[in-house]
């Protein structure tokens, strides 16, 4: 079934220069950039973003890595998008991660681990509203997408 999910390129990301080589892993998977935008993240919607953080003792620092700088929001979209962006993705710390994941391959830290990624489908439904309005989010054909997928794949 074809799903959105979201991902944000954190600060450590931008600063590291990584944003078109992260998206580009995404794109040469096959997954279509259905939303991308740069923000500003503030203590508002970083609180609602990590509300299940709230109590433990990492919250505050974690919200302020968000604010380091600009991060990059992508709503990515493909079957089974979800589960396939946490695959490329890897697991949350870097140094645990395996070779040839996102995090595997960039990130040496649990927290400045390059990207956050959805972990549900139901997770990655709210994230998408909490970070684009409707009008953001782009339906369109991808002309390679009958050759991403065996015709039964995505009904």
């Amino acid at each position: 079934m074809i799903e959105k999910t979201l991902i944000i390129l954190k600060p450590c990301t931008l600063q590291r220069g990584l944003i078109g080589e992260i998206i580009q892993r995404f794109e040469r998977k096959g997954l279509k950039l259905a939303g991308l935008k740069m923000v500003q993240l503030d203590d508002v919607i970083l609180s609602e973003h990590y509300a299940h953080l709230s109590n433990k003792p990492f919250f505050q620092r974690v919200k302020d890595s968000m604010m380091a700088s600009p991060v990059v929001i992508c709503c990515l979209e493909g079957v089974e998008a979800v589960q396939t962006v946490r695959a490329l993705v890897g697991v949350t710390n870097g140094r645990l991660a395996n070779p040839g994941t996102i995090r595997g391959d960039y990130s040496m830290s649990f927290q400045e681990n390059i990207i956050h990624a959805a972990d549900s489908v139901e997770t990655a439904n709210d994230e998408i509203k909490r970070f684009f309005k409707s009008e953001e989010i782009f339906d369109y054909k991808q002309v390679t997408f009958d050759y991403l997928y065996a015709n039964d794949e995505f009904k």
